[in-house]
């Protein structure tokens, strides 16, 4: 059984606690979002299921209702200690409505963009990380796990819709930047639906949206460093053309031997033509 509105409020006011701005904390409130999400995440019994920013337990106690029949194991993180205890009790009552349910839940208290991850992950599973991201951690922690944690190999996040869209974007959109290059680096992204702010409490301002991102072997003979360096560097003056904004980077013929052109801007490159322009300079500097 999941949270409900009334529920929420009444787990905060028992705890004497209130959402915390430096957290992010909006908690989602409709049952029906969090079982979608956690059907959606597509668990199998060779997964185990990572959740950071668990809260208050509202997505924990769903993605328990689906792992926890075939076997699966959820590591939930939250970093606010103030709701672990509260989340350590949401689910022990879980456990004990569903006594049959083999999975395991495990409550840890940490933050989810210093922990060791290497501790935190068993060895002998893959794993899915499904979560509702406090929007100020979602990007410079999704960028950071598809460089430094290959064991996750899917992610399903909520986050701000238009953060979403920068996820998912391509080349020419109004949403592509240097994050969708990162992204489409590591990894294939799809927009999986929008989710109404009323569903949330507090109410946020924004809209937010969930995308699935799925791991996929990077391109050859690309170094990551040099090409996001690129990119960060392009983007940061993303109205320049090329030629403007990389002309400490990049010669003109360089640009000629990767098939690029000056005059583009950034966001006319996609994944293939930024990944032939780092070739191109890497090798050309040896």
């Amino acid at each position: 059984m999941t949270h409900s509105g009334p529920r929420i409020v009444q787990l905060l006011r028992d705890s004497q606690m209130s959402p915390r701005r430096q957290f992010g904390q909006n908690f989602v409130t409709d049952p029906n979002t969090v079982r979608r999400i956690a059907h959606m995440a597509r668990i199998t019994p060779e997964d185990h299921v990572v959740e950071i920013g668990a809260g208050l337990g509202s997505l924990t106690l769903a993605l328990a209702e689906v792992a926890g029949p075939i076997g699966v194991d959820i590591t939930a993180i939250e970093v606010d200690r103030g709701l672990v205890p509260i989340l350590r009790e949401v689910v022990e009552q879980g456990r004990a409505a569903h006594p049959t349910h083999t999975g395991q839940v495990r409550v840890l208290e940490a933050d989810a963009t210093t922990v060791d991850w290497n501790e935190v992950l068993p060895g002998d599973r893959t794993h899915v990380m499904v979560a509702n991201l406090p929007y100020n951690i979602a990007t410079p922690l999704i960028c950071d796990l598809l460089d430094e944690v290959p064991q996750i190999t899917r992610m399903l996040v909520m986050v701000q819709r238009e953060v979403a869209q920068r996820f998912a974007a391509v080349a020419g959109s109004d949403h592509y930047g240097a994050v969708s290059v990162k992204i489409a680096f590591w990894a294939s992204a799809r927009l999986m639906g929008d989710v109404p702010a009323s569903v949330f409490h507090p109410r946020p301002n924004v809209e937010s949206a969930l995308v699935e991102i799925t791991r996929r072997t990077p391109p050859a003979a690309v170094e990551p460093a040099q090409l996001f360096g690129l990119v960060s560097t392009a983007f940061g003056q993303r109205r320049k053309m090329l030629r403007r904004s990389l002309a400490e980077l990049v010669t003109s013929e360089q640009f000629a031997i990767a098939g690029v052109s000056p005059t583009d801007r950034p966001e006319d490159l996609g994944l293939d033509a930024w990944c032939r322009l780092a070739r191109v300079v890497a090798d050309t500097e040896r």
